[in-house]
């Protein structure tokens, strides 16, 4: 004998049910003769009046309303929910060309198991760009990429002006409008940096001291860092105004005034004496170790005012490039780590960093085309 098909029941059936079953235990008859009746269980009953008992048919229908409305929000909060972590994923990076989002959409795709028309929607992709064939990138186009991001790598904090500049140096041919292409399309980028607060005070103007031949004015400036146990390098810059050669960076955990004098003798026998000294009113420039030094030397003083850094421009210059360019990604271990890493950094800086006061020309460059067009004049 087969079993009785099991039948689902609407809550306006199930309402009309239970009013028949009430009228029928008012008369007097048992539950079970009324479950028999309306071909129920007596648990379903029981369920029945708990979930539905005291609602009309209205009220019922109301109910189911809300019921499939509560059915389509929560759907709609998990395709929301669905659509936000998809987000997140491919936030990581930018995507703001099409072959970019072309690949977020088949990833999308493969990770989360959605339809391409739900992935092209999360991340602002028509879906017929997503259709074409990606545009295939010609060799020499893809090796200046492959330059551009090696280059980016090296000098994270050199813009895209500086990697044209550097690829013409390398013997491409091209010009910044397609070198800024590329940057901006591989999205490469140089961080933002905080904006400092605008100095101002009266001073001595920065032109009032301008050299007009090297070996004239060196600037000098204090420098600090902490190695990764904490312990502080000191370290002594020393820059010429006109060519802007840093002849050099000592470091040590601390610099007095006779260290000062050390490092001068030292530079006087490579390059010469200069003719002035350009630094601020700390106590080992002030000190008597080198007042005696200037005056046996024949070398003349320019003391900026106090509290005024912007009177010696070219060195604050230097120190702000030097530490956004080495200082602020680096972590040494120890003093010798420091001493190496730094005089590596001063040598690129003099050999390979362009400025565009000098022509685009690096500091070594300038000082050596000088002395070929200006030293036989002077001699």
């Amino acid at each position: 004998m087969m079993s009785k098909k099991r039948r689902r029941h609407t809550p306006e059936q199930i309402i009309r049910k239970l009013a028949e079953g009430n009228k029928l235990l008012s008369a007097g008859q048992d539950l079970d003769e009324v479950c028999r009746h309306l071909e129920i269980a007596e648990s379903t009953w029981h369920r029945w009046l708990a979930q539905y008992g005291g609602m009309k048919a209205n009220d019922a229908k109301r109910l189911k309303e809300l019921e499939g409305e509560n059915a389509r929000l929560k759907k709609l909060v998990a395709n929301q929910a669905l659509d936000i972590d998809m987000l997140r994923e491919v936030a990581k990076g930018g995507i703001l060309t099409p072959n970019r989002k072309r690949r977020a959409v088949m990833m999308l795709r493969e990770r989360f198991g959605v339809s391409e028309r739900q992935a092209c929607k999360a991340v602002g992709q028509p879906r017929s760009t997503q259709r074409l064939p990606a545009r295939v990138v010609p060799d020499d186009e893809q090796l200046l990429v492959e330059f551009l991001i090696k280059f980016s790598k090296q000098r994270p904090r050199w813009g895209w002006r500086r990697a044209a500049k550097a690829a013409r140096r390398d013997g491409w041919d091209v010009n910044d409008k397609r070198v800024k292409r590329l940057w901006r399309l591989h999205g490469l980028r140089v961080p933002a940096k905080k904006r400092k607060k605008r100095l101002s005070g009266i001073g001595t103007q920065i032109g009032a001291m301008s050299p007009i031949r090297p070996n004239v004015l060196w600037a000098l400036d204090f420098q600090f860092d902490t190695t990764i146990d904490g312990r502080t390098l000191k370290m002594l810059n020393v820059i010429d105004e006109f060519t802007r050669e840093c002849h050099a960076i000592d470091v040590h955990r601390s610099i007095d005034a006779d260290g000062v004098v050390n490092v001068l003798d030292r530079l006087a026998a490579e390059h010469g004496f200069p003719i002035y000294l350009r630094f601020d009113n700390g106590g080992e420039f002030i000190a008597q170790a080198v007042a005696d030094w200037c005056r046996f030397n024949s070398v003349n003083t320019i003391f900026i005012d106090p509290g005024s850094p912007w009177q010696n421009a070219w060195i604050e210059s230097f120190n702000g490039r030097f530490r956004d360019e080495l200082l602020n990604g680096w972590h040494f271990d120890s003093l010798l780590e420091a001493r190496v890493i730094i005089e590596d950094h001063r040598i690129d800086y003099n050999m390979n960093r362009p400025h565009t006061a000098h022509g685009d020309l690096t500091p070594t460059e300038f000082a050596t085309k000088w002395k070929t067009e200006h030293q036989p004049q002077v001699a």
